[in-house]
């Protein structure tokens, strides 16, 4: 048969999530909140930019304005009755219609760097968000853990009072069971404080109400992603910023298409008619006319700008492979760390927190005999709670760097 310190220390072991009843308080797993990140508004700046690029680029193709003139046309400054006429031209140029395709093709580009920036941002607002969310998981389960110890810690004192109506117990050990009683509650002060902040900054995220109250989901999975090997193709193939890169590139062979398209001549033609003072014949002008732009002194322009496309090319590339190398040493950095903190959780579950059970265990049935003291069943409940704490903390580190491998893959 059980004694009721047994029965404590049974409870004490069984710690699990405690749920506040909050009424009809929403519950919001991980992937809800991951879906309504798409509403913060620094991604819809993004949607609207996009869409102003788009805008532009359906005028692309516009050609320049004609342009009409009227007067006098070789009229003498000194009357007579047959000298001069009275004219109305009109003139078009059209821009060669390579430069335009060239053109449009270039801003068009534009969007789609655009779009992998907008996708960078959002797999940073995606991380920050599941950071939050993993560090109110654990706030819970911490607050979980102190609701436990304080249920313990008032049956203690319960009891001790009745020991202490017998002479079987001292008053000093009634108040420092009262003082650790108290220490709870500034530690749930600051635990529900913290989970408040986290809560607005998750409903910041989601562009909602800063102080919409919502339930979360305790439960987490740990991945193995010590063990993973980075495949650097794929991960150039995952990351936003690297496809940016590559739209840059992309952007600046099309600037670099649409710069050699200025060696092609432009078109215009110029109609005029003249009607002549004095009964002379009426006249008129039709010509045409097309640019030379590959003569030396107009091509030095283009040419210059060609050679500084490639080189900007270049540097593009160069920092392609810089970001790619940085994210392999971070990701490889990340395996390593989170190697470490599992094992060092793995020895608080299976060796620091049992071996304290234990010691709490000895203390309390020597209580119970009445060949222990108080004290030793506090310090015994104050350490196991301290290394509950830490593997916790172990925990919240662990989900941490899952969190900025993840980011770093851009896995969602």
């Amino acid at each position: 048969m059980k004694t009721k310190y047994q029965f404590i220390y049974i409870a004490l072991i069984s710690i699990g999530f405690i749920s506040d009843a909050k009424g009809q308080v929403q519950r919001l797993p991980l992937d809800s909140v991951i879906a309504r990140v798409t509403a913060n508004p620094a991604l819809q700046a993004y949607d609207a930019r996009i869409s102003a690029q788009n805008a532009y680029a359906t005028g692309a193709k516009n050609l320049d304005a004609p342009k009409i003139s009227a007067g006098q046309y070789q009229v003498p400054y000194q009357f007579s009755p047959n000298g001069g006429s009275f004219m109305i031209s009109g003139e078009q140029m059209f821009t060669n219609p390579a430069k335009l395709k060239a053109k449009q093709e270039y801003m068009q580009g534009v969007s789609k760097v655009t779009t992998e920036d907008k996708n960078y941002q959002r797999n940073q607002l995606i991380a920050q968000a599941k950071q939050y969310y993993y560090e109110r998981v654990v706030l819970e389960k911490k607050l979980a853990l102190l609701q436990n110890t304080q249920n313990l810690l008032e049956y203690m004192l319960k009891d001790a009072n009745i020991r202490l109506t017998y002479g079987k117990e001292k008053l000093s050990n009634i108040y420092k069971a009262k003082a650790e009683l108290y220490e709870l509650d500034n530690s749930r002060e600051q635990l529900n404080n913290d989970i408040s902040q986290k809560n607005i900054m998750l409903n910041t995220l989601m562009n909602q109400d800063k102080q919409t109250a919502f339930m979360i989901d305790t439960n987490y999975v740990l991945k193995g992603y010590e063990i993973a090997i980075t495949d650097t193709a794929a991960l150039a193939n995952q990351r936003s910023d690297i496809k940016g890169i590559n739209r840059n590139i992309e952007l600046q062979q099309l600037n670099a298409q649409m710069e050699y398209s200025k060696r092609k001549p432009d078109f215009g033609i110029q109609a005029a008619h003249m009607t002549s003072y004095g009964g002379s014949a009426n006249q008129y002008v039709l010509m045409a006319s097309v640019t030379i732009p590959i003569v030396p002194w107009a091509s030095k322009e283009y040419k210059a700008n060609l050679k500084g496309i490639r080189y900007e090319v270049e540097e593009l590339q160069q920092k392609r492979m810089d970001v790619l190398n940085q994210a392999e040493g971070q990701l490889a950095g990340l395996r390593t760390d989170m190697s470490s903190k599992k094992r060092q959780i793995n020895n608080y579950q299976h060796n620091i927190i049992p071996a304290l059970q234990n010691g709490y265990k000895t203390a309390l049935l020597a209580y119970d005999q009445n060949t222990g003291d108080l004290p030793s069943v506090l310090d015994g409940i104050k350490d196991l709670q301290a290394a509950r704490m830490e593997a916790l903390d172990r925990l919240q580190e662990i989900l941490t760097l899952q969190v900025a491998y993840e980011k770093e893959n851009e896995k969602y």
